[in-house]
């Protein structure tokens, strides 16, 4: 499974209807990862090979997203993402409050959270 293209309405459907919900509800099966990005942004593209190698390493235990800012607006307002990359990292649901992350990191760093805040805990239950 690679990473997946998610528009203003697939995050609707899919992670989080801000539209309807005033409290934070994730509404996915798995653990994600949501990569906001934009297609001219370099350390947007260096990361993009990282995110593709993790999506298969940990492939039925976590779902990275992408969303493009530039066609996104709506969705880069709501969570006000003021500069890319910026990762949003959302445990399952009753396991702690989702984590934003502005910045590339390396994959090790990736690596860390993915194990220690999202698949770990999925695991153990």
């Amino acid at each position: 499974m690679a990473t997946i293209q998610l528009s203003t309405q697939d995050f609707k459907e899919k992670v989080f209807n801000y539209e309807t919900e005033k409290e934070w509800k994730y509404t996915g099966h798995l653990p994600a990862i949501i990569d906001f990005y934009a297609d001219w942004c370099g350390p947007c593209k260096m990361v993009a090979p990282i995110l593709e190698e993790l999506s298969e390493e940990f492939k039925d235990k976590l779902v990275i997203y992408k969303v493009n800012t530039e066609k996104e607006m709506e969705l880069a307002a709501v969570f006000g993402i003021q500069s890319i990359p910026t990762f949003l990292f959302i445990p399952m649901e009753g396991e702690g409050d989702p984590m934003m992350q502005p910045g590339a990191l390396p994959k090790k760093a990736f690596k860390q959270v993915i194990e220690e805040h999202l698949v770990q805990k999925a695991v153990t239950q």
